[in-house]
């Protein structure tokens, strides 16, 4: 995921990690009322940074009126960017943030990957974030695509070469890409943080637009309003 920003803010971050340990019961539902339809999106009590943090910017309003500024079909969908509110025709997107970034919270032991409608968190590349820490505020709904043995053989060498042999894809990861589909060459490296439990349909539709050389849509895509419905 491209994502562009500097800056750590501590206070911030303290807040976060405060309120982390709360939450063990039911996982938190945000819906997002978009152009295109409503997304609902389950947040994992497993990645309790990601998940405050997103709770925090839903509930005061960070999200109402954003773009998805990046779409790239049978890839992703991603949004979040503060400086798309107001954005004209055709300006590039993606460098608007907070000034804090989340650390990461890979949970492949416990299930959960980049299968199709999984919610993750976006961040710098590992040049200038070799903590592969997260966005703040810019997010992506995977769509991805079905894969067979031999295409997740070769995403097994990419992940050897970019984690050292670190994330190997179990058995369950490999079932589920060559049923549901997903971007397993992610895994590892961005931050899952929820998933997608209504509105698939909409998150196709928006991966299907027709998008400019940034894969900007060329009609905008807008979140209307995100709010905690439970």
């Amino acid at each position: 995921m491209r994502k562009y920003f500097i800056f750590t803010y501590l206070p911030l971050f303290t807040a976060l990690l405060l309120c982390s340990c709360q939450g063990k019961g039911k996982r938190p539902v945000v819906l997002l009322e978009t152009t295109s339809g409503d997304i609902t999106v389950e947040l994992y009590n497993e990645t309790p940074l990601h998940r405050d943090n997103f709770l925090s910017l839903v509930r005061e309003g960070a999200y109402d009126g954003v773009l998805f500024h990046r779409v790239i079909q049978d890839f992703m969908i991603q949004g979040g960017d503060p400086d798309s509110v107001s954005a004209s025709p055709g300006q590039m997107l993606g460098e608007g943030d907070r000034d804090y970034k989340v650390p990461p919270e890979f949970r492949l032991e416990e299930g959960i990957y980049h299968r199709r409608g999984s919610l993750a968190a976006a961040r710098e590349g590992d040049d200038v974030n070799p903590g592969k820490e997260s966005s703040a505020m810019q997010f992506y709904i995977v769509w991805g695509r079905v894969f067979d043995d031999e295409g997740l053989d070769r995403v097994q060498k990419r992940l050897d070469m970019s984690t050292g042999g670190t994330v190997v894809l179990s058995g369950e990861q490999r079932h589920s890409y060559k049923t549901e589909g997903g971007t397993p060459h992610l895994d590892g490296q961005y931050t899952v943080f929820g998933k997608v439990t209504g509105g698939l349909d909409v998150v196709d539709s928006i991966q299907r637009v027709p998008t400019d050389a940034n894969d900007r849509p060329l009609e905008d895509v807008r979140i209307i309003k995100a709010y905690v419905v439970k």
